[in-house]
């Protein structure tokens, strides 16, 4: 069934390939993006398409969002994407993290009140904070250290107050999911200095600089690959709850993300595989403060109510990644 579907943050490297998977399943889908860091380019692909219309403009805006929902007269589901991501960011620019990431939320569950819409809110692992008992559950509690340490968790700060802002929506009606990928790569993930680590390891590749790892690179992560990704917020979005055994969903969160735990030091070196280079130089920098040493997802409710499964191994996907950017090392 064709569903009117507003994607938020329709411009950045989640984004535009859920706007790409949901116009290609036959959806009509609005995009909005203040470009910020999200890219036309990642969209040009939908530049010709009669079901995609972009727009844009900062979602904190209601006239933003109106004009959103005047091109179809409303819309059945919201997918809430929009946020400044980025670690630096969170340092440098914390006061405006919180802003936009808290008032983006704000304004797009009002609207999907108003549209009686579907709401996926687009949330992250780093709403644990520095949980450390792991796996992270997706139930498991969030601890955040004294603001007084470093600004990193103005990010994760703000996604676990999303998420309160979406359990109060629940409680007054509205049907909202929560969805968390666990550390996406794909070849539109930024590479430059506000970027993410796969991103930049490819990007240092590509301009035949050193792969730098922070600190001793002993902190793990679990990558997992954009389709991966993608197919979880479909599922999230689109799954009625007569087709999980009458199980509402409304309210569920769901941690989208890959088992296969690597420290960051051995990603360098699947890196190394991937563009088929194993003499490239590692060097190790300082971290960010704050930074997890371990984060790995229990996907218990996504596999059992959304029927997921990460389906890219690491190495595949890192190889498919490097084709998709058509460098050569």
């Amino acid at each position: 069934m064709t569903k009117r579907i507003l994607v938020t943050g329709a411009a950045g490297f989640i984004g535009s390939s859920l706007c790409e998977r949901l116009v290609g399943d036959g959806h009509r889908v609005v995009g909005v993006d203040n470009l910020f860091r999200g890219r036309l380019e990642h969209l040009s692909a939908l530049e010709q398409v009669e079901e995609f219309h972009f727009i844009e403009g900062d979602t904190r805006e209601k006239s933003v969002l109106d004009a959103c929902g005047a091109i179809y007269g409303g819309f059945d589901l919201v997918h809430h994407l929009a946020a400044i991501n980025g670690t630096r960011w969170f340092h440098e620019a914390a006061r405006d993290v919180i802003d936009v990431n808290i008032n983006t939320t704000l304004a797009t569950l009002a609207a999907a009140e108003r549209w009686d819409a579907r709401y996926v809110f687009a949330s992250s692992p780093e709403a644990f904070g520095e949980e450390e008992l792991m796996p992270l559950k997706e139930s498991s509690a969030s601890s955040f250290p004294s603001a007084h340490q470093h600004q990193r968790h103005s990010y994760g700060g703000s996604k676990y107050l999303g998420e309160v802002a979406l359990q109060h929506a629940v409680a007054s009606g509205l049907d909202a999911r929560i969805v968390r990928p666990f550390n996406a790569y794909g070849p539109r993930l930024l590479g430059d200095a506000y970027g993410q680590v796969i991103g930049m390891m490819f990007q240092a590749v590509a301009s035949k600089q050193s792969i730098q790892v922070h600190g001793d690179g002993s902190q793990t992560r679990c990558f997992t690959h954009i389709d991966d990704v993608v197919d979880g917020f479909v599922l999230a979005g689109t799954l009625d709850d007569d087709l999980v055994e009458n199980k509402p969903l409304a309210g569920c969160s769901f941690n989208i993300g890959s088992s296969e735990e690597v420290s960051i030091l051995e990603l360098a070196d699947f890196i190394k595989t991937a563009v088929n280079d194993l003499d490239l130089s590692i060097i190790n920098t300082e971290g960010y403060h704050g930074d997890s040493k371990r984060r790995v997802p229990d996907c218990t409710s996504a596999e059992h109510l959304l029927g997921w499964q990460c389906a890219t191994s690491l190495e595949a996907g890192l190889k498919r990644v490097w084709l998709e950017l058509n460098v050569q090392p």
